[in-house]
Order: structure tokens, then C-alpha cells, then sequence
């Protein structure tokens, strides 16, 4: 196993603290519930990859990646083509990793070394050139959260499905009164159990379901134009002053 290995399982248990994976996967690629021994570091070089656990869904580009813990269920969906790079790593080898699913920042220079390493052999020698850029990873590799496009799903079974209709279609028009008529509660009942189940007010998870899905159709290349109208926004130019005070940048310059 001095090479890179087509067993995966092989990366979970071979004998070293870290082990990176390189994948290219193409629009829509969806890989279904699943879950490591180790924890794992999900990163695209391109496009925006959806990771989802029972907690939630957490959409990232380029810039950003998904830490998670060990023996976490999670499923993937890829937009736009995928250059998809993980880091596995052993669960006692990374100083106090979050407990849950996180969004972390990839630096340029985090970036160049889990490409390095994923050309690297499994087995490689920790004592020469790959185990000093491997022991340079971990260190780098210190997964601290970042503003996230974020959707927690609740545990309520009403709410759940209230979340499911809005993910569905998130360019109707979603009012207190609209959703609470969705679930059969009152619309003052419905305020008060939203953010208890989710940390977000009705509008706020709104907003993210938006957003979320405007991020997943401009990795597909879709005109702004077209995601705009598709959200239920009367002008390009209004969804675009949303993108932009919720991200800090507008829709074409996500990418970039």
C-alpha cells in the first residue's frame, strides 16, 4: 500500500495519522448517507459541495470546507464540477476538533498542502520530505468556524416538514402566516417553537434556504437573472443587494 490506494477503506486504517484523497466528481454527483472512523475533512478546489447530516446542511465553495467528526453519518451532493480533495484524519490526532459538523476557512496555503498530500503514498515516510509536510497539515489543519451557509434541521416532525416545503421551494412567498398554515399551528405558536427548534427566526431560515440554493444554481452557471426570478425577486438587481449584504460579495464575484 505504498501508493495511492482504490479501496477507501484503505484510508481509514492505514497506519499514519493522516491520509488525503483526490476525487473529481461531476454536476449533481450525490453520494448517500454514509460514515468514517476517522474524522474527515470535506474540500473542493470547484464548484460547492452540500454536505448533510441529520443536524443540518452546510453548503461550501472553494474557500471553505467541511470538518466532520468520526463515525458521523453524512450524505454529499456535488454543483458544478467537483474537484473534490479529503484529508482523513485519525481521531486522536487532531488537537480538540469541533464535535460537530463545522464549517472551516481553507487558506491559500492549507489549500497547497492537502494537494500536495493527496499525491503523496499512504504509507508515506514520517520521517522524511511527506511526513514533514503531513505533521505541517495537521498543524495547519486547526478547523475554527466560519460564517456558514448553514440550514439546521429541526426535530420536530411538524417543523421538519415546514422545512422540507420551504427547502422544496424557497422562492414562494414564506410569511408567518403561510407557514403556520402549512403546519396547521397558529402563526403565534409557530414563532415561538421556530427558533427554539432551529436558533433562527422563521425568516432568517428563510433567507438561508435562499441563498443556499442561489449558490447551488450560479455553481451551475446559472445567469443571475435566472436565479433571481426563480427566488421570487422582482429584479436581478434586488437579489443581488441581498446575496451581497448576506455574503459580502455579489453573486458573480462568489466564485472568484
Amino acid at each position: 500500500m505504498h501508493g495511492k490506494s482504490e479501496n477507501r477503506e484503505d484510508y481509514q486504517h492505514v497506519p499514519r495519522p493522516l491520509a488525503a484523497m483526490a476525487r473529481d466528481l461531476p454536476d449533481g454527483h450525490h453520494i448517500p448517507p454514509h460514515r468514517h472512523r476517522r474524522a474527515q475533512l470535506i474540500y473542493g478546489t470547484s464548484g460547492v459541495i452540500t454536505v448533510v447530516t441529520d443536524r443540518g446542511s452546510w453548503v461550501v465553495p472553494a474557500t471553505r470546507g467541511v470538518w466532520v467528526p468520526p463515525e458521523t453519518e453524512h450524505a454529499m451532493t456535488c454543483a458544478g464540477r467537483v474537484r473534490m480533495r479529503t484529508v482523513y484524519v485519525e481521531p486522536r490526532a487532531a488537537p480538540e476538533p469541533p464535535g460537530e459538523p463545522t464549517v472551516v476557512s481553507v487558506s491559500p496555503l492549507l489549500r497547497e498542502l492537502i494537494e500536495a498530500a493527496t499525491r503523496i503514498p499512504l504509507e508515506y515516510d514520517p520521517h522524511g520530505r511527506d511526513g514533514r509536510l503531513m505533521d505541517l497539515l495537521l498543524y495547519e489543519l486547526e478547523p475554527q468556524p466560519v460564517p456558514a451557509l448553514h440550514l439546521p434541521v429541526p426535530a420536530d416532525p411538524e417543523l421538519e416538514r415546514l422545512c422540507a416545503a420551504i427547502r422544496a421551494d424557497p422562492g414562494a412567498v414564506w410569511t408567518t402566516a403561510t407557514a403556520a398554515a402549512h403546519t396547521h399551528l397558529s402563526p403565534r405558536t409557530l414563532q415561538r417553537r421556530f427558533p427554539h427548534a432551529t436558533g433562527m427566526t422563521l425568516a432568517h431560515w428563510v433567507q438561508q434556504a435562499r441563498l443556499l440554493h442561489a449558490v447551488i444554481l450560479l455553481a451551475r452557471a446559472t445567469p443571475v437573472s435566472t436565479v433571481a426570478a426563480d427566488l421570487g425577486y422582482a429584479t436581478p438587481s434586488a437579489f443581488s443587494a441581498m446575496f451581497r449584504r448576506s455574503l459580502g460579495v455579489t453573486p458573480t464575484g462568489y466564485f472568484d
